[in-house]
């Protein structure tokens, strides 16, 4: 299994930023698939998740109306995009197979000014 973020990086508050998720190794079409994020001295929380057909999704309330998760299972791959990004998202962002236990190296997230 290999899980390939990218699309992090450094935006001021309100901006916006779109992470990838190249997936590869086992069957993603088939796969419920994840982002988590992980801030500095907290643990793991899952930020959304999508089915393996992405009609069944569900978010973290704090970013309820403001990330968008989607899948494209003809490239093997998983997005988030994150609008009006606020400081405290600030986080490293994982893509996983599932739950938190298969995941990616994780990009990292920082929102300042």
């Amino acid at each position: 299994v290999q899980l390939v973020e990218s699309g992090g990086g450094l935006v001021q508050p309100g901006g916006s930023l779109r992470l990838s998720c190249a997936a590869s190794g086992f069957r993603f079409s088939a796969s419920t698939m994840s982002w988590y994020r992980q801030a500095p001295g907290k643990g793991p929380e899952c930020v959304s998740r999508i089915d393996s057909r992405g009609t069944s999704i569900t978010y973290l309330d704090s970013v309820k109306d403001r990330f968008t998760i989607s899948r494209d299972n003809d490239k093997n791959t998983v997005y988030l995009q994150m609008n009006l990004l606020k400081p405290e998202d600030t986080a490293v962002y994982y893509c996983t197979m599932g739950a938190w236990t298969i995941r990616g190296q994780g990009t990292q997230v920082t929102v300042s000014s």
